[in-house]
């Protein structure tokens, strides 16, 4: 049982921090529910230690299971900043093709010219552009920030029904 209400309740803090109200109050009130249960099992058998351990190891176990179902979920949207002195014309054509919003702009760094390139995607395509990023300059300095909001913008075709993200994402954004 702590297995699920610990990994409810860390998928209930990321949406909360993400501003999703709706679901986090859904999964908040299974998750309370669960632990009550569970909670309850421990008190009542105070006098075997096999019930300790197991809340235990499943508050353990639903730390590691909440943050690896929140990865696959990937919920959110991240700024990636590439900075590289080398051409970067043809990477940020690529990326475009690909249908990632690129912005591409002229700047000096400590060892002269560089070009920096912004694109602001989803979570769950952050790996294929940083994996475009890595073919095309591998020595590219990149960071990644978590964007809490974004207004219009040009994102990649997704193969998930619009209605769906909608009910997660503020807005469908």
């Amino acid at each position: 049982m702590r297995l699920c209400d610990v990994s409810l309740m860390t998928i209930r803090i990321i949406f909360i921090s993400k501003g999703i109200k709706f679901w986090a109050s859904v999964l908040g009130f299974f998750e309370v529910s669960i632990w009550l249960i569970a909670i309850s099992q421990v008190m009542n058998n105070l006098d075997n230690p096999i019930y300790a351990i197991a809340y235990a190891l499943g508050f353990a176990t639903g730390n590691y299971l909440g943050t690896v179902l929140e990865e696959k979920i990937a919920i959110g949207t991240n700024l990636v900043r590439v900075i590289t002195n080398k051409e970067a014309q043809p990477l940020v054509d690529y990326l475009n093709k690909e249908g990632f919003g690129v912005t591409s702009i002229d700047a000096k760094g400590s060892k002269g010219p560089v070009k920096i390139i912004y694109s602001v995607v989803r979570r769950k395509d952050l790996k294929k552009i940083i994996d475009i990023v890595n073919e095309f300059n591998p020595n590219a300095f990149y960071s990644i920030e978590e964007v809490r909001g974004v207004n219009k913008g040009i994102f990649p075709a997704q193969n998930v029904n619009f209605e769906f993200r909608n009910r997660f994402t503020r807005k469908g954004k």
